[in-house]
């Protein structure tokens, strides 16, 4: 279900967008914005059944293939370099990625295993990178057709990280340091695609409240890398926050993302999928264009992790 936008415009009219993992939660929040302001969208997701009803819900309200759905795991070699042929091919170009698909996959580090340490990697850092490369090729022609025109258009590539990335983790120091990881290659990226005027920026995000911040159960499972994750925090874990899972009854989505009281941050309570999807537009629209290779930190001003 596409979840009304906080804006509308047609900022981003005439542009084409790629939103991994946009079929849900943050990912189905920044489809639904982009499109709302303009963009047409690719939903990649390695759920078909959710990437098709978001598309659904999109073009129902913002007119027909305003949006399309890529459905592929993510992390198998050379899915990157056919999400963006197929961006091009169904669209006609491409001019905005975020990188928002990932999951969690907790543990203490002397418990971790390397499969989990690795998974955490190949989705956060090493599909950010393979996408990157695909699509640099594109940008690089795409500059040099505008400068043939005489014209300057600005393409925005954004990474979705965490504050786990700036600050770590007790108990998932694979995650913080895939978020890490991929401030680096988003600072590189910055230089090396300025000449380009393409912008490479990242949001830091705090507790954003998502299906992932549900206890675990069978209802949310996740296929990726050959591995079978279930999606969530551990029993312990949600217990330990209070959070109650209603195992016969699931959760609807208003109950999945509503904000939540949480007293150690400013704002004191913890932020919705549409407060981080707007962070995201705003580094996807003309208001950022000059601004690249910076984090912005979107944690409604917490003071711990």
């Amino acid at each position: 279900m596409a979840r009304k936008p906080s804006v509308e415009s047609s900022l981003l009219a005439g542009q084409v967008a790629v939103v991994t993992g946009g079929s849900r939660g943050i990912g189905g929040a920044t489809a639904t914005v982009l499109a709302a302001n303009g963009a047409k969208v690719v939903v990649a997701d390695v759920d078909k059944d959710k990437a098709d009803e978001m598309v659904s819900a999109i073009n129902d309200v913002y007119g027909p293939d305003t949006a399309a759905a890529f459905v592929a795991d993510l992390v198998a070699p050379g899915v990157c370099d056919e999400l963006v042929a197929y961006a091009c091919t169904h669209f006609g170009g491409l001019d905005i990625v975020v990188n928002n698909a990932g999951y969690a996959w907790d543990g203490r580090v002397h418990a971790m295993t390397d499969d989990q340490f690795q998974a955490m990697l190949d989705i956060h850092l090493i599909v950010p990178f393979r996408l990157a490369r695909a699509c640099a090729p594109v940008f690089r022609a795409a500059a040099q057709a505008d400068a043939a025109k005489g014209v300057v258009r600005h393409r925005k590539t954004v990474m979705v990280s965490s504050m786990a990335g700036l600050i770590g983790l007790d108990g998932a120091a694979n995650y913080a340091s895939a978020k890490a990881g991929v401030l680096g290659l988003m600072r590189s990226l910055a230089q090396e695609w300025g000449s380009m005027n393409v912008t490479v920026n990242a949001v830091a995000f705090g507790i954003i409240q998502t299906r992932f911040g549900q206890p675990q159960s069978d209802r949310e499972v996740l296929h990726t890398g050959g591995r079978e994750i279930r999606v969530g925090m551990s029993a312990k874990q949600a217990q330990r926050l209070g959070i109650a899972d209603a195992t016969d009854i699931p959760p609807t989505d208003d109950e999945v993302y509503a904000s939540r009281p949480m007293p150690l941050v400013s704002l004191g309570r913890t932020g919705t999928i549409t407060e981080a999807a707007d962070a995201i537009f705003w580094l996807c629209s003309p208001l950022s264009n000059y601004v690249t290779g910076q984090v912005i930190p979107v944690n409604g001003g917490t003071r711990s992790m």
